[in-house]
C-alpha cells in the first residue's frame, strides 16, 4: 500500500475515533473546551516555572498567578475553534481524489500552526492588560501589544540570544495546545512512511 493511502487509511481510523468519542460523550464540546482551558493553563505554568522563575516567584507572583485565567480561556477558544477546522478539512481531505488534493488541505493545519503564533501576542497581550486593572496601574492594550511584538522581533533578528531563547521556548511551550493537530498528521505520516519502508525492506530480503 502506498505511503499516502495508508496515512489515508489511518487518518480514517483517527476520525472515525474521534467522532465515536464524541457520540458517546456528553456535553463533548463542552468538555473539550475545558480539556483546552486546563491544557493551556498547564503549558503556561511548565513554561513560567522553567524560563522565568524569577518574575513567577518574585514580587509579580500575583499579577502571573491572574494571568493564567485569560490565558486559559483565551488559548482554549482558538485551540477549540482550529480543532473544529481541523476535522472538518479533514473530512474533506478524506473525500479528496488525488493525493495532491489531499495534502493540500491538510495544509490548512499549517496555517493554523501560523496563526497560534499571533494568537499567542494577542492572548498575553489581551490577559496582561485586563489584569493590570486589578492592580493599581492599569496598562494599555496597544503598550502591551507593543512590549511583546518588539519580543518576537527580537527574537527573530537574534534567536540565540538568552532572553530570546527564553522567549522562543515559551512561546513554543504555548503553542503546544494549538499545534496538536499538525503534530497528529505528522506522527502518522511518519509512522505510514516507517511502515511501507519496513515492508519493502522485508519483501527485498525475502525475494534476495
Amino acid at each position: 500500500m502506498p505511503m499516502i493511502a495508508l496515512w489515508r487509511s489511518r487518518l480514517s481510523d483517527t476520525l472515525t475515533a474521534l467522532e465515536r468519542k464524541k457520540a458517546a460523550t456528553p456535553f463533548f464540546y463542552l468538555k473539550v473546551f475545558a480539556f483546552f482551558v486546563v491544557l493551556n493553563i498547564a503549558c503556561y505554568w511548565i513554561a513560567m516555572v522553567t524560563a522565568f522563575p524569577d518574575v513567577t516567584f518574585g514580587p509579580e507572583r500575583w499579577h502571573y498567578f491572574l494571568v493564567q485565567i485569560p490565558v486559559g480561556f483565551l488559548g482554549a477558544l482558538f485551540d477549540s475553534l482550529s480543532l473544529f477546522v481541523t476535522v472538518y478539512m479533514v473530512r474533506r481531505a478524506l473525500r479528496a481524489t488525488t493525493s495532491t488534493s489531499y495534502l493540500a488541505h491538510l495544509s490548512v493545519d499549517l496555517v493554523i500552526a501560523g496563526l497560534a503564533t499571533m494568537w499567542v501576542l494577542f492572548v498575553f497581550s489581551v490577559s496582561g492588560w485586563l489584569v493590570s486593572f486589578v492592580g493599581a496601574n492599569p496598562e494599555s492594550l496597544l503598550a502591551r501589544n507593543g512590549a511583546y511584538q518588539d519580543r518576537l522581533l527580537q527574537a527573530l533578528q537574534d534567536p540565540t540570544g538568552r532572553e530570546e531563547i527564553k522567549n522562543i521556548y515559551f512561546g513554543l511551550l504555548m503553542g503546544v495546545s494549538a499545534m496538536l493537530p499538525t503534530l497528529t498528521h505528522i506522527y502518522l505520516s511518519v509512522r505510514a512512511a516507517g511502515t511501507v519502508a519496513r515492508r519493502a525492506v522485508i519483501a527485498t530480503n525475502r525475494f534476495s
